[in-house]
C-alpha cells in the first residue's frame, strides 16, 4: 500500500483540505449543520427505539440494564460512531469509494452497504403495515375492537370486556387459560392484515393491500431522495422532530390511565442480580450496534457531505446520547400503556409485555381500542411509527445511493438525468425485492431477514473496520488525518478504544452471541435447515 495514499484516495494534504466537503457540480453539501445532526438523529432513532428497547430493558434487569447499556455505548458505540464520521468527513466520499486507500478492505464497504439495503427493504415493509393500520384507523370503530368480524376465530377470540366480566364474576384467584385464547387485535393482525400461512414453506397469495401500501412507501422514498441530501436535509426537520411531539402526547395520555405508574415502576425496577448474566451485556451491545446505525455505511455517507473542518467530535457525542435518551423515553410511553392493560386484564405486566410486531401490532392497538376516541389515538400512534420508520429509511437508502454514485461516477453521475434515473431505479428495485414479504407467508421471510441481517453482519463489519483503519492503515496516520481535519488529534480515550479495547470486546461479544444462538421460530413454526442456511447466507 502506498504510503502517500489517504482515506478516499486523496494524494496530498493540501488537496484534501482544499477540495473535501465543498459544494460542487457533482456533489451536494448540507444546507446547514443542523440538517446533518437531524439526519443522523433520524437515522439512529427508529422503530427499534420503540418496539425493541423497552422490552429489552425490562427483560434484562429493568433499571439495572442501563449500566451495561451505557457501558456498551461508551466502549463500542461512541468509538465506532466517531470513527465512521471521521472517515466519511475526511474522505468526502461514500462507504464504497472511501476504501480506495486500501482496496483489499473494500469488501467491508460492500458488506455494510448491502446490510443497509437489506434492512431498508424489510423496514419499508414494516412501514407499509403501519400505513395499512393508519388507514384502517380512519373509522368510527376500530376493526380490532370485537370478535364479530370474518377474520376472528369465534372459538378462541375473547374481548377485553369479556375478560373483565369473567374477573368480576370469578371467586378466588382467577386462572385464565393460556395459549388457547386470542384477542381481537391478535386476530386482526395475523388473520386479516397478514393472513398468515402455516409456514414459509406455504407461500400463499399476495396481500395486495399491503403491496399497495409498500408501493406508496417506496414512492415517498423516491420523492424525498430524488434530489439527494438537498431534499433529504429539508424533510428531516419534520421526520426527525415530529415523532417526539407524538411520543410526548402519547406519554401524557398514558400517564393519565389507571395502572400506568405500576407499568413504569415495572419497567425501571432494577434487578441487580441480572448484571452477572453475560447475555445481558451481549444484548446491550447488539442493541447499541443496531440502534446507532454503526457498521452499516450510513454514518460515512452522511458525514461525507460535511464541510471538511466540521466539529465531528461534537456531533458524535450529541447524536448517540439523543438516541439512547429517546430509547429510555419511549420506554415510559410503552410501559405506561402496558401497566394500564395489565390492570384492565387483572394480570401481571409480564403477561402483556411484548416486543417487535407483537407490541406494535397486537398489544398497543388493543390498548388504544379501550381509550376514549380510539381512532384518534390509533392514528396518532401509527403516524408516529410511520415517521419514525421513514426517518431511518430515508437515510439508509441515501447511504446506498451515495455509495454507488461515488463508486461509479463515470456511469451514474455524468448527468443530472442519469442520477435521477438511478435513484428512482434503486427504489423500484427495493420495492420489487420487498414484494415477497407482502405475501401471506411474507412475515416469516421478514423475520428471517431481520434475524440474520441486524446482528452478526454488523458486529463483523465493525470489527473489520477497526482492524483496517487502526492496524492496517495505522492509527497514527488516521489520528494525523483527524488533526488535519479538526485542528487537534482524537482524544486518547478513543485511540485506546479503537486500537485495543473495542475490537477485543466485540470479538468476545460475537463469540458469546454465536454460542447462545438458538433455532429461529415464529408463530409456532420452526425454520427448517434450508431456510436457516438461506438466512445465514
Amino acid at each position: 500500500m502506498s504510503e502517500e495514499k489517504k482515506i478516499g484516495e486523496v494524494a496530498d494534504i493540501d488537496t484534501v483540505e482544499e477540495n473535501a466537503g465543498k459544494d460542487g457540480p457533482e456533489r451536494a453539501a448540507w444546507g446547514g449543520q443542523l440538517e446533518f445532526i437531524l439526519t443522523c438523529v433520524g437515522y439512529a432513532v427508529g422503530l427499534g427505539n420503540v418496539w425493541r428497547f423497552p422490552y429489552l430493558c425490562y427483560s434484562n434487569g429493568g433499571g439495572a440494564f442501563l449500566i451495561p447499556y451505557v457501558c456498551m455505548l461508551a466502549f463500542v458505540g461512541l468509538p465506532l460512531f466517531y470513527m465512521e464520521l471521521c472517515i466519511g468527513q475526511f474522505g468526502s466520499v461514500g462507504p464504497l469509494a472511501v476504501w480506495k486507500f486500501s482496496p483489499i478492505f473494500k469488501g467491508l464497504g460492500y458488506a455494510s452497504v448491502m446490510v443497509s439495503l437489506l434492512i431498508a427493504m424489510y423496514y419499508n415493509v414494516i412501514i407499509a403495515i403501519c400505513i395499512f393500520y393508519f388507514f384502517k384507523s380512519m373509522t368510527a370503530t376500530l376493526p380490532w375492537t370485537d370478535c364479530s368480524n370474518p377474520w376472528n376465530n369465534q372459538t378462541t377470540c375473547i374481548t377485553l370486556k369479556e375478560i373483565e366480566i369473567i374477573r368480576e364474576n370469578a371467586t378466588g384467584n382467577l386462572s385464565m387459560p393460556t395459549g388457547t385464547l386470542t384477542t381481537p387485535s391478535e386476530d386482526f393482525f395475523y388473520n386479516e392484515v397478514l393472513r398468515l400461512t402455516p409456514g414459509l414453506d406455504t407461500p400463499g397469495g399476495m396481500r395486495w393491500e399491503l403491496a399497495g401500501c409498500l408501493l406508496l412507501a417506496w414512492t415517498l422514498v423516491a420523492v424525498v431522495l430524488i434530489r439527494g441530501i438537498s431534499s433529504l436535509g429539508k424533510v428531516v426537520y419534520f421526520t426527525a422532530l415530529f415523532p417526539y411531539v407524538l411520543l410526548t402526547v402519547l406519554l401524557v395520555r398514558g400517564a393519565l390511565l389507571d395502572g400506568s405508574l405500576e407499568g413504569v415502576i415495572y419497567y425501571l425496577q432494577p434487578k441487580w442480580h441480572m448484571l452477572a448474566d453475560a447475555k445481558v451485556w451481549s444484548d446491550a451491545a447488539v442493541q447499541i450496534f443496531y440502534s446507532l446505525g454503526v457498521a452499516s455505511g450510513g454514518l460515512m455517507a452522511m458525514a461525507s457531505y460535511n464541510k471538511f473542518k466540521n466539529n465531528v467530535l461534537r456531533d458524535s457525542l450529541i447524536v448517540p446520547v439523543i438516541n439512547c435518551l429517546t430509547s429510555i423515553y419511549a420506554g415510559f410511553v410503552i410501559f405506561s400503556i402496558l401497566g394500564y392493560m395489565a390492570k384492565k386484564k387483572g394480570v401481571d405486566i409480564s403477561k402483556v409485555a411484548a416486543e417487535g410486531p407483537g407490541l406494535t401490532f397486537v398489544v398497543y392497538p388493543e390498548a388504544l381500542a379501550t381509550m376514549p376516541l380510539p381512532p384518534l389515538w390509533s392514528c396518532l400512534f401509527f403516524f408516529m411509527m410511520i415517521t419514525l420508520g421513514f426517518s431511518s429509511e430515508f437515510s439508509m437508502m441515501e447511504c446506498v445511493m451515495t455509495a454507488f454514485l461515488d463508486e461509479f461516477p463515470q456511469w451514474l453521475k455524468t448527468s443530472r438525468k442519469r442520477e435521477i434515473i438511478f435513484r428512482v431505479g434503486t427504489c423500484i428495485f427495493g420495492f420489487l425485492c420487498g414484494l415477497p414479504m407482502t405475501m401471506e407467508s411474507g412475515f416469516y421471510l421478514l423475520t428471517l431477514v431481520d434475524r440474520y441481517v441486524g446482528g452478526y453482519p454488523l458486529i463483523i463489519v465493525g470489527i473489520g473496520e477497526l482492524v483496517a483503519i487502526n492496524w492496517v492503515y495505522g492509527f497514527k496516520r488516521f489520528n494525523q488525518d483527524i488533526k488535519i481535519m479538526l485542528g487537534r488529534p482524537a482524544p486518547i480515550y478513543f485511540l485506546f478504544m479503537w486500537v485495543f479495547f473495542s475490537p477485543l470486546l466485540m470479538i468476545g461479544i460475537l463469540g458469546f452471541t454465536a454460542s447462545q444462538d438458538k433455532a429461529l421460530s415464529f408463530q409456532g413454526w420452526d425454520y427448517t435447515i434450508p431456510f436457516t442456511v438461506l438466512g445465514g447466507l
